[in-house]
């Protein structure tokens, strides 16, 4: 039994150190090296940005107010009357008397309410302020950015591309993996 316990130790032993240099054999596959850098282009992207700016001026305003605020119901009053006496008057017949007090009432009332208003307009007081007016301007600028760089380098003969956050420099350092071919 002793042997058998001794026997199956030995060969677990030497499984495990096979299994190891099996690993160790693996990692070793790969190295580091530099490979010639022979192209660099930055990845350029253009941007902009915007600021805003408060630009303010000073402008006269003009204000226009009534002297009067109540409004007066004389101009058109005294229209209607004037108008209804003329009407009776030009009237010939008594039923054209009543036609016609009512027709110039009617225009006689308009033709006051039209120069009362006019009136009003006249008499209105204007006022002029400076204000200060205000706007929001943006100002643009525009520029470029580097966001990366397209690098073309060359390993034992060949070339290879990629793109790196970085530039380079003269040389970049590559991870080589070497297979057995059967």
């Amino acid at each position: 039994m002793n042997k058998i316990i001794a026997a199956s130790l030995i060969s677990l032993g030497l499984f495990s150190g096979m299994a190891e240099a099996g690993s160790r054999h693996a990692k070793d596959n790969h190295h580091r090296d530099f490979a010639k850098v022979t192209h660099v282009q930055p990845i350029v992207v253009q941007s902009e940005r915007r600021t805003p700016r408060r630009e303010c001026w000073e402008e006269e305003v003009r204000y226009e107010t009534p002297r009067h605020q109540r409004k007066s119901y004389t101009g058109p009053i005294l229209g209607g009357i004037i108008g209804g006496a003329i009407g009776n008057e030009l009237g010939a017949g008594q039923d054209n008397k009543k036609v016609g007090a009512v027709v110039g009432a009617v225009l006689g009332a308009s033709i006051g309410n039209d120069l009362s208003h006019n009136r009003n307009h006249r008499d209105n007081r204007v006022q002029y302020r400076t204000e200060r007016r205000c706007n929001v301007e943006h100002d643009v600028e525009y520029y470029e950015r580097v966001t990366g760089y397209n690098v073309t380098y060359r390993y034992n003969g060949r070339t290879y591309h990629t793109r790196m956050d970085n530039h380079p420099g003269k040389r970049i350092k590559v991870r080589v993996k070497v297979v057995p071919v059967s």
